[in-house]
């Protein structure tokens, strides 16, 4: 397994951020880049279609070979010279021989978007309507019905910015916004954060159960029971989540990591404001480093 690989399939959000950091010195450090140019865009010929479908299954096996990671879809990626490969619930960045790979969002600066969410967005089509259809039998609940705003958020137990979330959904309920909990524990199965969302699940008061598991405190454990968490979980791949805390809004619009009470009513605010805001558009609330965060 290659080194890239290995920091892939890590948990860790900070991992995937390490990875990033040592390929951009490697990039920083070589001259040019050193990044070998892809082939120029096929000409609309049934000959250079051909010849483009070809270069595309070649760059495919290549960089799954090279990278050691499952790899759905590979196509050039804006900037000249990369290629933008989609592996699970991950868009990468790599030269066509695979030696260099940047992982993290690209952004358009000129208009104001976030390339690598909006290419995440256009894949979450499917996955969608299995998160609309969560009904509130599925989900445990903080807030009135008739609060003004209601958000689905993808939680774990042992995540940082879930707790620091959670240690405030009174200030969160207080600005009329009720919060959705669906469980995203990503250790996976048969793991503890796995049996703590469980354990939350089958206890008596969910409520309680899950304030008291992001405090740390040991819960005991419950009779067995049926859970949503195998569901959950999964549909929290098919949407392509690379982070907890995940937030949905009412509408279903994404938001990527914590945001403070204030910040999250006023994108919720700007929402209903300006309507569907667009797919993967930059907020600076999103990049400001006390909100934005995710674990």
């Amino acid at each position: 397994m290659t080194a890239f690989a290995t920091l892939l399939r890590r948990p860790s959000r900070t991992a995937y951020i390490s990875a990033l950091a040592v390929v951009l010195g490697c990039l920083v450090l070589s001259v040019g880049f050193a990044v070998p140019a892809v082939t120029a865009t096929p000409q609309p010929s049934a000959v250079s279609d051909s010849k483009a479908a070809v270069g595309k299954a070649d760059a495919r096996q290549l960089l799954a070979k090279k990278l050691e990671v499952r790899i759905e879809d590979v196509r050039p990626a804006l900037i000249p010279g990369l290629y933008e490969v989609i592996s699970g619930s991950d868009v990468l960045y790599a030269s066509s021989d695979g030696r260099y790979v940047i992982q993290g969002d690209m952004y358009d600066v000129d208009r104001g978007e976030n390339v690598t969410e909006q290419r995440l967005t256009s894949l979450r089509t499917g996955a969608m309507a299995e998160l609309k259809a969560i009904n509130d039998d599925q989900v445990i609940t903080f807030g009135p019905k008739d609060a003004r705003y209601t958000v689905t958020v993808f939680t774990d137990v042992d995540c940082a910015y879930c707790r620091k979330l959670h240690s405030q959904i009174a200030d969160y309920n207080k600005l009329g916004i009720r919060v959705r909990y669906l469980f995203f524990p990503r250790t996976g199965p048969n793991t503890a954060s796995w049996s703590k969302a469980e354990a939350v699940w089958c206890s008596a008061n969910r409520q309680e159960a899950l304030t008291r598991a992001k405090l740390g405190d040991a819960l005991a454990t419950p009779a067995k029971c049926s859970t949503p968490v195998a569901k959950t979980y999964h549909l929290a791949h098919e949407l392509m989540l690379r982070g907890t805390p995940s937030i949905f809004t009412d509408k279903f619009e994404y938001i990527s990591g914590y945001l403070a009470p204030q910040a999250l009513l006023d994108r919720l605010k700007q929402h209903e404001t300006d309507g569907r805001a667009a797919p993967g558009a930059v907020d600076k609330a999103v990049v400001d480093k006390t909100t934005g965060l995710a674990n």
